[in-house]
């Protein structure tokens, strides 16, 4: 079973809450946003209304489900919740930490789209599978070759999610601002990929709404100590097991 964790931003102590919505917090009752108290939908009102949801499961995996129950994996091989079948599967590279398509069962069309779908004789691909639309874009370092690795760029129900994949900082970033990013996941383990300070001057780079450190320390779903260093005002800490409503 997934667990549901607290989403804790870098400028507050706690918050008991899933995340939700592109740039807003709720949990079952109230939330605190812009100095407010706000009340929550009925759960009468959430019934009506479907939601995506990212289920974070550690290191650089994740899990998409659609407003339409669609089930997407990107880089699955951490975590849990891989209970799902998979109507498709993004693989950012072929490093044995963001490439067991195996562990998700699949549905009768699954789509498995690997980095060299997504990028072919040097040209960054898009496409329209499962109901979202996809974008490749760049990602490299000295560890990661610029021509077998890539990241993407998801827009599920109104969202713009970006997942860096493994990378430090790309030319491409300079442009990312003017794409008005909800979500951005980046690499921080600053061993395989950009280190902490880098990761930040990305993160301010990007100007993302929430920007969420990632792929932390080898061998390690989540790294709370390591994520606290994570000093940014977009910064959103979200721990191995959280899930994010995208309404």
């Amino acid at each position: 079973m997934k667990k549901l964790f607290s989403a804790v931003m870098m400028c507050c102590m706690t918050a008991s809450t899933v995340l939700s919505g592109c740039g807003n917090t709720t949990d079952d009752t109230k939330a605190v946003e812009g100095g407010e108290e706000q009340t929550a939908p009925e759960e009468n009102d959430k019934e009506e209304t479907a939601m995506a949801k990212l289920l974070y499961q550690g290191h650089g995996s994740f899990r998409l489900t659609t407003e339409k129950g669609k089930i997407i994996y990107i880089d699955p091989f951490a975590g849990e919740g891989y209970d799902e079948p998979a109507d498709l599967i993004l693989v950012t590279h072929q490093h044995p930490d963001h490439n067991r398509t195996d562990l998700p069962p699949h549905s009768d069309d699954c789509v498995i789209y690997q980095n060299y779908d997504a990028l072919v004789d040097g040209e960054y691909q898009t496409a329209d599978i499962a109901g979202v639309h996809i974008e490749a874009v760049q990602a490299y370092n000295d560890n990661h070759d610029i021509n077998e690795c890539v990241g993407y760029f998801v827009s599920v129900n109104g969202c713009l999610l970006y997942f860096a994949g493994d990378t430090s900082k790309t030319e491409q970033m300079a442009q990312l601002a003017d794409r008005n990013i909800d979500y951005a996941f980046l690499p921080t383990d600053g061993r395989f990929n950009m280190d902490m300070p880098e990761a930040i001057e990305c993160a301010e780079l990007i100007q993302a709404k929430h920007t969420v450190p990632v792929h932390m320390s080898p061998g390690s779903l989540f790294d709370a100590e390591r994520a606290k260093l994570f000093d940014t005002p977009s910064a959103l800490i979200v721990p191995d097991g959280t899930e994010i409503e995208l309404p």
